[in-house]
C-alpha cells in the first residue's frame, strides 16, 4: 500500500526546505497508478515513471529519492517542499501551470473509454449512465465539462474505479489509454475493452517543480533530451509497452 517509500539512496539530513543539492534531488509520485508508478509485493516503488526519474538522475550524475504520496494531495506536498519534483504521470493544464512549472513533456497521453466486452456502451450515447474517473484527473475533468446527462463519480485511485467497473456499478470508466491498457490484460480486465476512439488524443505528461525553479527544471530538461538521444528512453518505453508513448 501506500508507504513512504524510499529507493535508490537516503536523502542527506542536510538537504531540506527548500534547498536541493545539485547531487540530490527528491521526486514524489502517487504510487497507485499501474504501470507508471506502483508498490510491488515486496514493498518496491516500480513502474515507468520511477525508471524515468532514476534515468534522468543517472544521467545528472545525481542522488536521488522517490517519496509516495496520495493524489489528491501530491501538489500541495510538492510546494510544501516534502521534495523536489513530481514524476507522477501528472498531465500540463493551465490550472496546474498556476501552482508549478513544468518541465518538457515525456510522455503523450490519450484519453479512452473502458466498458464491458460485448455491451453496447457508446461513447456518443452517455445519457442515463454511470461513468467512473479518477478524482483530480483530466479524465474525470473532461466527464463534468462535456457529459451533462450522466452520473458521474471520481474516486480516489484509478484502482478503486476498476473495482466498481468490475462489480457492475459502473458503465464505463473514462482513463489514461495506456493505463486501461495495462489493466485489460489483468485477471480484473478480461471481461472489458476498449469502446470508441480516444476522446482526447494531445495530453502532455510532464515533471513539475515549484514555481519558479528553473534551475531544476532546465536540468530535468537536458538529461530527458540526453536519455531520449542516447536510446534509454526507449529502452525503458520497450520494458512497458510494444509501442511509442513519447510523442
Amino acid at each position: 500500500m501506500r508507504l513512504k517509500a524510499l529507493i535508490v539512496a537516503t536523502v542527506m539530513a542536510a538537504v531540506a526546505g527548500n534547498a536541493y543539492a545539485a547531487d540530490i534531488i527528491r521526486f514524489g509520485t502517487e504510487g497507485a497508478y499501474p504501470p507508471f508508478n506502483q508498490i510491488d509485493a515486496s514493498g518496491k516503488l516500480t513502474g515507468f515513471d520511477v525508471d524515468i526519474a532514476n534515468a534522468l538522475c543517472v544521467q545528472l550524475k545525481a542522488e536521488c529519492t522517490i517519496v509516495t504520496q496520495d493524489w489528491d494531495g501530491i501538489i500541495p506536498a510538492l510546494n510544501g517542499k516534502k521534495f523536489d519534483a513530481l514524476v507522477a504521470s501528472m498531465s500540463i493544464t493551465p490550472e496546474r501551470q498556476q501552482a508549478v512549472d513544468f518541465t518538457d513533456p515525456y510522455y503523450t497521453n490519450k484519453l479512452q473509454f473502458v466498458a464491458a466486452k460485448g455491451s453496447d456502451f457508446s461513447p456518443v450515447k452517455l445519457k442515463g449512465l454511470v461513468l467512473g474517473a479518477q478524482r483530480a484527473t483530466i479524465a474525470g475533468t473532461w466527464l463534468e465539462e462535456h457529459v451533462k446527462d450522466a452520473e458521474i463519480k471520481l474516486y480516489d485511485t484509478q484502482d478503486n474505479a476498476y473495482l466498481d467497473l468490475s462489480s457492475g456499478r459502473l458503465d464505463a470508466i473514462l482513463a489514461d489509454k495506456f493505463v486501461n491498457w495495462d489493466w485489460l490484460k489483468s485477471d480484473g480486465g478480461k471481461d472489458f475493452e476498449f469502446k470508441g476512439e480516444p476522446v482526447f488524443d494531445n495530453d502532455k505528461v510532464a515533471i513539475a517543480v515549484r514555481k519558479g525553479d528553473d534551475a531544476l527544471r532546465q536540468k530535468l530538461n537536458g538529461a530527458l533530451k540526453a536519455i531520449v538521444a542516447n536510446g534509454t528512453y526507449k529502452k525503458i518505453n520497450d520494458k512497458y509497452f510494444p509501442f511509442n508513448i513519447y510523442q
